[in-house]
């Protein structure tokens, strides 16, 4: 059976892309953005599988 771990994870909009990457670069995908507390960021939800 497979295991997960999770993360959430601050987004600035004009950064998005770049760190996305860097997450992405340490095996972790990405599950669903939402809107964050203000107009500038989002938060990401993100999930690796467990070693």
């Amino acid at each position: 059976m497979q295991k997960w771990e999770y993360v959430t994870v601050p987004l600035l909009v004009h950064a998005t892309k770049q760190i996305l990457d860097n997450w992405g670069e340490d095996g972790w995908e990405l599950v669903q953005v939402v809107p964050g507390p203000n107009p500038d960021n989002l938060i990401a939800y993100m999930k690796r599988e467990k070693a």
